[in-house]
């Protein structure tokens, strides 16, 4: 019995001990957060890498809270820490995806090849960032879908950023009968951008002859819009170049199939 009761004073004296000092941490560790947060808002960079470096720090401080606790509780903090990195290796080999997926969501917060608001075409995807996680990226559609992208494939595979420039190419080809006038087919190319608004001026648009096809002769076209303006200056150029061709008595030729009727002549 009066082990028992030695057992159960040291225990309480313990516990006590470990429940003030982890009362009190967490109380000053609120306090040091307030401040810091403070600095981070006010500070230039990113906001995604302002958050993440946060969340690491109040991870950080939490974890220090627990550790000193348990040390004034007389725990074996060694063999605690041993017995989770043990249980972390476990647990890393059964969540490689999700681990992989995390290292390269800070090294996509970090380098920063693309930015939250950023045009991004990523595996058929073509969309605005809305938010870059720790796992995974999420970016909006133009069709008005929301896709979340695990970053080990983004920093894995290619992908293109749209809006680094500011400025987009159109490449756009049209097609014309060998009988045209190439000067007067030109000219009409130019006189349609020179209508479309979108179209800046510098670079300077550039229509060239590019091929000569079974059926016709290829023209290609490469003008410059600013990012936002690229798909409403794209479907205005294709319609409006059309209708300039019809005008102009242009002719857009398309394969012609020919059917030869094979006659077996037997005797």
């Amino acid at each position: 019995m009066n082990n028992f009761s030695e057992t159960l004073k040291t225990f309480g004296m313990n516990f006590l001990a470990f429940a003030i000092v982890l009362v009190i941490g967490v109380v000053v560790v609120r306090l040091l957060l307030i401040p810091i947060k403070r600095v981070m808002v006010k500070s230039r960079g990113e906001h995604t890498v302002k958050t993440f470096l946060f969340s690491l720090i109040k991870v950080a401080l939490y974890g220090l809270v627990a550790i000193t606790a348990l040390g004034t509780a007389h725990v074996d903090v060694g063999s605690l820490l041993t017995a989770l990195g043990a249980a972390a290796i476990t647990a890393g080999l059964a969540l490689q995806d999700t681990l992989r997926s995390f290292v390269s969501g800070v090294i996509i917060i970090f380098t920063k090849p693309f930015t939250a608001g950023d045009l991004i075409q990523f595996e058929g995807y073509e969309g605005y960032i809305d938010s870059i996680r720790i796992f995974y990226t999420q970016i909006h559609t133009f069709d008005n879908r929301t896709v979340q992208i695990p970053n080990s494939r983004l920093t894995t595979n290619n992908v293109v950023n749209c809006s680094v420039r500011g400025t987009r190419r159109i490449d756009i080809k049209f097609s014309v009968s060998y009988e045209d006038n190439l000067t007067k087919v030109k000219s009409v190319v130019y006189a349609v951008i020179a209508n479309i608004p979108e179209i800046i001026g510098d670079p300077e648009p550039k229509v060239y002859i590019s091929n000569h096809l079974d059926s016709g002769v290829e023209v290609f076209a490469m003008v410059w819009v600013k990012e936002e303006d690229y798909y409403p200056a794209l479907f205005r150029m294709e319609e409006d170049v059309k209708n300039a061709f019809d005008e102009n008595g242009i002719t857009i030729p398309y394969p012609h199939v020919h059917l030869v009727e094979n006659v077996n002549n037997s005797e």
